[in-house]
């Protein structure tokens, strides 16, 4: 079976909830689009208030307080907003990646080995059976460690808070978590040591993943969790009959789950104001299902940030900030009278949802407005 690059984009927003609102509760909805990016606070706010009909923050924040959702270090060794239940296959499948990643480096400078985290992990997760701070944790690591060279303490805790499986512990800020993240113990699963990958963990990944953003090639699958492409193929070939796969319309294989929603070209799709980093901008190898090549530099810079982008006919079109008075919305191509009428009731509403808690949400990245090509502008 073959897939056209328009249905591959229907399906994505399907599996999204952005072809339409849902009724579902934060957990729920979560669950349904398996993984929000959460490097700024507020952004896994902003993903569900596109997402679910009568969606307010108050409800992500009791879920963050009840902990039936988390935020933690997992996917492309960024912080995510997952369902509580996602989280100990997603961490054990991350295993092999945040062991390479965070015990060399800062970690090695300081004097430590692997060998030292995992004799480390246990007695700092038993100290982190509340919430503790930065602070706390530092301090404990110099006790733990002996009193040195600031470097020693601040790279073994550069390892230790990534590579520990621990989640940030929501505190009193605007976005259930401020700059300065506190830190609990995960509390579900084993103590995750070691560069081994626990049987079946990626193959429990690409499920998940498949349900949320297929279908989606190798490749793509590689590029969310930041593994090897051949231990992807491995797991899908273990999957056998689980999965099914496609023909992408360059001619790649694609894998997906059968009987996942695949909509048809011509469904709708109204325009949405996204969240920085949403993950639908970052979950694949191959953006161009909601990116155009062209915007794909505009709106991914060169440091990492992505910024608040317009979705016009499930693609990225231009980009958005709240200023005084309303939401400025900067447009890379002409849009028509009434995509332009949808985007302004997507205004209206983000700008009361931020009144209600911070209506200069994303500031700090006004710096590049000035970096972009002059297009059509304007305040919604």
């Amino acid at each position: 079976m073959t897939i056209s690059a328009r249905e591959l984009n229907r399906a994505t927003l399907s599996r999204q909830l952005l072809l339409e609102r849902r009724p579902l509760t934060v957990a729920d909805g979560l669950r349904r689009v398996v993984a929000l990016q959460a490097q700024h606070p507020a952004s896994p706010y902003l993903a569900l208030w596109n997402r679910l009909t009568g969606f307010a923050a108050a409800d992500l924040d009791a879920a963050f307080t009840g902990r039936s959702v988390v935020k933690a270090t997992l996917m492309r060794i960024t912080l995510h907003a997952v369902h509580a239940e996602d989280y100990p296959a997603l961490r054990a499948a991350m295993q092999p990646t945040l062991y390479a990643s965070r015990l060399g480096f800062r970690f090695a400078a300081a004097g430590l080995t692997p060998a030292d985290a995992d004799e480390l992990v246990p007695e700092l997760l038993a100290f982190a059976d509340r919430p503790r701070t930065s602070a706390e944790m530092q301090a404990w690591i110099e006790k733990r460690l002996g009193a040195g060279k600031n470097e020693k303490k601040e790279g073994a805790w550069w390892g230790l808070k990534a590579y520990a499986p621990m989640h940030h512990a929501p505190t009193d800020a605007l976005w259930s978590f401020g700059h300065r993240p506190s830190f609990v113990a995960a509390g579900t699963g084993p103590a995750l040591t070691g560069r081994a990958m626990p049987p079946h963990a990626l193959e429990a990944l690409i499920v998940r993943y498949l349900a949320g953003f297929g279908p989606a090639s190798v490749a793509d699958v590689a590029q969310f969790a930041m593994v090897q492409r051949a231990a992807v193929r491995e797991a899908l070939r273990t999957l056998d009959e689980s999965v099914e796969q496609l023909q992408g319309p360059d001619g790649s294989a694609l894998f997906d789950l059968p009987g996942a929603s695949r909509p048809p070209a011509e469904t709708p799709a109204p325009p949405r104001l996204m969240a920085m980093w949403d993950s639908v901008l970052l979950a694949y190898a191959d953006r161009s299902r909601v990116i155009p090549p062209a915007y794909r530099p505009l709106v991914i810079r060169r440091n990492g940030d992505v910024l608040p982008t317009l979705l016009v006919d499930g693609h990225v079109a231009g980009v958005w900030r709240p200023l005084e008075g309303g939401i400025e919305a900067t447009a890379f191509h002409p849009l028509s009278p009434t995509v332009w009428d949808g985007l302004t009731a997507e205004a209206e509403s983000l700008t009361k949802f931020l009144g209600e808690r911070e209506t200069a949400v994303y500031s700090r990245y006004h710096h590049w407005w000035s970096k972009l090509p002059e297009a059509e502008t304007r305040l919604l």
